[in-house]
């Protein structure tokens, strides 16, 4: 009798293990479907995010490659000739400089970018000129020392319309004749050495105040940059960039045999003059 009732007892005890077992992997099974599909969830919803952010910057290059009537593209007005007039559409993504009524403007479009010099503009107006504003402006285009540009006296109307133009990586480019093909472009500069310049005194310095070393601070900022064994000459313009910006004083700390990466409009005076908006000492 009584091992009738243990054995009976053991059997009920291994019934209720296996009961419970099963109960065990039905939970680790269910949590293990419902992490699956949490992550299929959050995965798809990545996705779409993307997708729908893709969407939207497509949406918006769209809409910045857009030209009224009249309105050259970029291409054409490159190939329009010397002293003709033109008519395009940009953005504002710089502003060089504003005296008596007359502005200077690096402004670029998807496909490339326009320098106007002396554009007729009031000082109201030249507020309203903040980075990534559309402007149609009518002018004559003309070349000096090989830089490309709309002549003074250009006339602008401000449209509705707003785009900033991504930075470009043309380091490789130096020394090539490919890069007048982003001349007034934003651009960038990585992995370059600074290069000693010689002061007024014939000391070696890493920085001038104006070409010669004849200036002082607030003038602009010339420094010598190499890669791959040539240097090349570059410019903190004090119009674009006073002695309160952080790209001033990054240049003035500069030390001989630092390497920087650089950003800021490729313009081209009597050949690559980059004119920098930005230092990082690496």
């Amino acid at each position: 009798m009584k091992k009738k009732t243990l054995a009976l007892t053991m059997a009920m005890a291994l019934v209720l293990s296996l009961a419970a077992c099963g109960n065990s992997n039905a939970d680790v099974a269910a949590e293990s479907t419902a992490a699956a599909t949490t992550e299929a969830a959050t995965t798809e919803a990545a996705a779409t995010e993307a997708a729908a952010t893709e969407a939207s910057t497509e949406a918006a290059e769209a809409v910045a490659d857009e030209k009224s009537e009249g309105v050259m593209t970029y291409e054409e007005y490159m190939a329009a000739d010397l002293d003709s007039e033109v008519v395009i559409e940009a953005y504002v993504q710089a502003k060089q400089s504003w005296w008596e009524d007359k502005a200077t403007l690096y402004t670029q479009d998807q496909d490339g970018a326009y320098f106007i010099y002396n554009s007729v503009c009031s000082e109201e107006d030249y507020a309203k000129l903040v980075p990534g504003t559309k402007i149609k402006v009518t002018g004559y285009k003309t070349e000096w020392s090989g830089e490309v540009e709309i002549a003074e006296g250009a006339t602008f109307e401000i449209e509705e319309g707003n785009y900033i133009a991504p930075v470009t990586d043309v380091t490789d480019l130096l020394g090539t004749d490919d890069l007048i093909n982003y001349q007034n472009q934003f651009v960038a500069f990585k992995g370059m050495t600074v290069e000693a310049s010689q002061d007024a005194t014939g000391n070696d310095v890493a920085f001038l105040y104006n070409y010669d070393g004849s200036g002082e601070d607030g003038n602009d900022l010339y420094f010598n940059v190499s890669l791959n064994g040539q240097t090349y000459t570059f410019t903190v313009e004090s119009y674009l960039c006073d002695n309160t910006t952080d790209v001033y004083n990054a240049v003035k700390n500069l030390k001989i045999g630092d390497t920087v990466d650089m950003e800021g409009f490729l313009y081209w005076y009597e050949g690559v003059n980059p004119h920098i908006t930005s230092v990082t000492v690496k």
